[in-house]
């Protein structure tokens, strides 16, 4: 059953929409542009989660601007038990850029803008180290700590959402062989890209901000080749969507090493895509999202290969989101192993250091998160190691 406009608020009815009014006027905009819309579809649209919309539309029901018959629970199911193209967002599908398209974007537009930053593309690459200082040794506790970020070959902490080398290097290092290809299904600016370029890996790099995968594309425009490797590797860039990998076959990666967007806490792409983790207005859509993103990493990953998700925490009204948990359990959810939880430690973060340089720590009265998880996942082997190892896997939430 379909939700169908009836007719626009008059002055005197705004009162009845609470302080959160602005969602409830989105989902009314929505119905009426639509003329008559499903909730299935309202949740796409919008990024609401099903609890958000059942509790709007049912003030907008009471108001007597919208109309439907039967709880909101029940209403696709009800007249719509198929959707149809028209109910449903088209899925972004893996497009293969090439070299010949990003030469094309460079010579048009010397620059890319993530997160507000513009970046220059296009230049020669001047490159005096292809690696680490020497005094680096890959980590061996559970807590990694990089006060010098790393700028070696074409890295650079252009803008704040990207993620250090030092992490994909230790990463790769650790849980893939030569000639393996590494996923990075959130590439951003093509961090681990290089660093499997560095390191002798075949990758495969996606990501739903176009101008990302130009930027990642630029990074990769350098020659080099691992002097135990002989034969150069392929990298490959693609635009598409981390919960829709349709260019990549079951069980064919070797290692998935990501860093995906933060809830609504760094917008990373100028245009708002439907399905960009960074523009989720809500946690539950947000989840819902990574919920698809788990199981499409699930599907192409090897079994007993790993998949590393780095992921950080962020506050509301002064009060600890535990955001990294709830992602963790969605991956557990999807049938991943717990093979570690790593402590990443942050270092001249700008958001925390605007926010303490303008007021003092003891004014706020809580602590500056300065810490990310690194948690590696297992796709188990079977369901006998599955069960073996059911401590470190799935449970019931308290």
């Amino acid at each position: 059953m379909e939700i169908p406009f009836v007719r626009e608020p008059r002055a005197d009815e705004l009162s009845i929409i609470p302080r959160w009014g602005q969602t409830a006027s989105k989902i009314l905009t929505v119905i009426k542009e639509n003329g008559t819309v499903a909730k299935e579809r309202l949740a796409q649209i919008t990024g609401y989660s099903s609890g958000t919309i059942n509790a709007q539309l049912s003030m907008l029901k009471r108001a007597r601007l919208v109309r439907y018959v039967g709880k909101t629970d029940n209403l696709d199911q009800s007249s719509n038990p198929t959707p149809t193209a028209s109910d449903t967002v088209p899925k972004l599908k893996m497009r293969l850029i090439t070299w010949e398209e990003y030469r094309q974007y460079v010579e048009k537009k010397k620059f890319v803008t993530i997160e507000g930053v513009n970046i220059e593309v296009g230049k020669s690459h001047r490159i005096s180290m292809y690696g680490p200082p020497r005094s680096y040794e890959p980590e061996t506790t559970t807590v990694w700590s990089f006060p010098n970020r790393g700028d070696w070959a074409t890295h650079a902490g252009d803008y704040r959402g990207n993620w250090s080398p030092y992490v994909p290097r230790n990463l790769i290092l650790k849980y893939s062989k030569l000639r393996e290809v590494v996923l990075d299904q959130m590439v951003g600016s093509g961090t681990t890209l290089v660093e499997a370029k560095l390191l002798g890996r075949n990758a495969i790099g996606v990501d739903i901000n176009y101008e990302a995968c130009i930027l990642a594309m630029d990074r990769l425009n350098f020659d080099y080749t691992p002097l135990d490797n002989q034969t150069p590797v392929e990298i490959k860039v693609y635009h598409g969507d981390a919960a829709h990998l349709d260019a990549i076959n079951d069980n064919s990666i070797d290692l998935i090493a990501t860093h995906p967007p933060y809830w609504n806490i760094i917008p990373y792409s100028e245009e708002r895509h439907a399905a960009d983790l960074s523009n989720m207005r809500t946690l539950d859509a947000y989840l819902e999202k990574m919920r698809e993103i788990a199981s499409e990493s699930f599907r192409v990953l090897k079994p007993g290969r790993y998949c590393a998700i780095l992921i950080g925490d962020t506050r509301r009204h002064k009060h600890y989101v535990p955001i990294s948990a709830r992602v963790m359990m969605v991956f557990l959810k999807a049938g991943f192993i717990l093979a570690e939880d790593i402590i990443k430690l942050q270092h001249k973060m700008k958001t925390t250091r605007e926010l303490w340089r303008a007021q003092r720590f003891e004014t706020y009265g809580f602590h500056k998160v300065v810490h990310e998880h690194l948690y590696i996942f297992r796709k188990p082997t079977s369901k006998a190691e599955y069960s073996k190892l059911k401590l470190s896997t799935s449970f019931d939430e308290a």
